[in-house]
């Protein structure tokens, strides 16, 4: 997986160095420029589409929230009652992730950096990965769902870059951002690449679109596998 490699190495260098902050402020309350508030408002949408696919009530289920960043996911998993292994690649949006966290939620919630797809994570009921894959190419993608469904019981949502015309525009015209705003290269999919991609890894499991979100410059699609 070389490639899923030096794309993690890039995306860490980007989240927990050279965009930290700016995360930070993107995952607050706080003002934010109208692109910005598009992606907040389209991040928002999604986690909703997300969690909307898992039950009301978790309790006794520990569930992997892969590339938590500051812990929304993370938190609202807890709030269900799920033990949660919040895992991310930024050690520095970790502790902005532990400081926001309600402190009766806490002791549900193991916030650890590192890869997402370490298997001294355990075994999981559910995986939740919003905007975590969307930088890798479908075998990339195709090599982590496997990995992750191998120890996971009850299926996964995560999400990818569908590939449309608005995408490919906004890629273009993200160009012309200062170069400390511009985030990593995002990679589009189509449907049928990500099937391939899956069932190449022998995975035979329904996968399915469950939501796509087009707000302003956020546009993401989740999927759903089961085992």
């Amino acid at each position: 997986m070389d490639s899923y490699a030096s794309t993690r190495a890039r995306l860490e260098n980007y989240f927990d160095r050279t965009a930290a902050k700016t995360w930070e402020r993107l995952t607050s309350d706080a003002p934010v420029s109208r692109i910005r508030q598009t992606v907040r408002e389209g991040r928002d949408t999604m986690r909703a589409a997300m969690l909307a696919r898992l039950p009301d009530d978790l309790s006794g289920a520990r569930v992997l929230d892969a590339g938590c960043g500051a812990g929304p996911m993370s938190v609202a998993l807890a709030e269900r009652g799920a033990e949660v292994v919040g895992v991310d690649i930024s050690p520095a949006l970790l502790e902005v992730a532990r400081k926001r966290t309600p402190e009766a939620l806490l002791p549900r919630i193991t916030y650890t950096p590192g890869d997402m797809l370490d298997e001294g994570h355990g075994r999981f009921d559910y995986v939740m990965a919003m905007d975590s894959l969307i930088h890798y190419q479908a075998a990339d993608i195709g090599r982590a769902l496997a990995r992750l469904m191998a120890r996971t019981g009850q299926g996964m949502v995560f999400t990818i870059a569908p590939r449309t015309p608005a995408l490919s525009l906004m890629w273009v015209a993200g160009k012309a951002f200062p170069r400390s705003d511009r985030s990593p290269q995002i990679i589009p999919h189509t449907d049928a690449a990500i099937e391939a991609a899956v069932r190449a890894e022998g995975l035979s499991g329904p996968l399915t679109r469950v939501a796509r979100v087009s707000r302003g410059f956020y546009i993401s699609q989740a999927m759903e596998l089961r085992p």
